[in-house]
């Protein structure tokens, strides 16, 4: 089955007509996953209605594999190459591992995201870092998502840096995460250290403009 996502994230499409009738028929043999969802997500119920359709108009199979996924990511950042942070960032969506991304794995993360809590957005971001998913941030987990990003803003953004930059901001942070020097970061660790330290917090805030 083919997926259409070509034209640009639907999630910042126009939405004139989401007023119109024939529009929300698309949704409405769904009310009770919407409304499980509602109860699940910070969204509304019309919210929900047009990110739904939305998702539905660009990928009518109802999930985004990972290769439409790191399309769409590209059209965020063509001035960097984006694939391996969207990797990185589809096995977060992808909560249950099963190679596809469906609106409720969608609409939790993007719950999160854009209304979480800060404790809830930590928690997601130490999903994001936690690569292998084993409870455990090692330097490499670290130096592996930071690379990603810095690959991603593309040297537009960043002119001056030196190719070693990634792994001197790793060192930084993990030396400050580390409590007990174990070589490997908690989630405790992980949010006490992003909660006391506001440098640690500012660079947090990074995912929000990458998502």
């Amino acid at each position: 089955m083919s997926h259409d996502c070509s034209k640009g994230p639907f999630w910042f499409s126009s939405t004139d007509s989401v007023e119109d009738e024939l529009e929300m028929a698309t949704v409405r043999h769904r009310p009770e996953a919407l409304e499980l969802l509602e109860a699940q997500s910070k969204f509304t119920k019309k919210e929900l209605q047009i990110l739904y359709r939305g998702f539905k108009n660009e990928c009518p199979s109802g999930v985004v594999n990972e290769e439409t996924f790191k399309e769409i990511y590209s059209q965020f950042f063509p001035q960097g190459d984006s694939t391996t942070y969207a990797h990185f960032l589809f096995n977060a969506f992808d909560t249950d591992h099963n190679g596809a991304v469906s609106f409720e794995d969608f609409i939790k993360g993007l719950s999160i995201l854009l209304r979480g809590t800060v404790q809830e957005k930590l928690n997601w971001a130490f999903n994001l870092y936690d690569i292998n998913k084993d409870g455990y941030i090692t330097k490499e987990e670290m130096l592996d998502i930071m690379k990603a990003i810095y690959d991603m803003m593309g040297k537009c953004t960043y002119p001056v840096l030196k190719e070693d930059a990634p792994r001197q901001h790793v060192e930084t942070f993990f030396q400050k995460m580390d409590k007990n020097k174990d070589g490997v970061v908690t989630i405790d660790e992980f949010i006490e250290s992003c909660q006391k330290d506001e440098n640690i917090m500012r660079s947090m805030q990074l995912f929000e403009n990458v998502i």
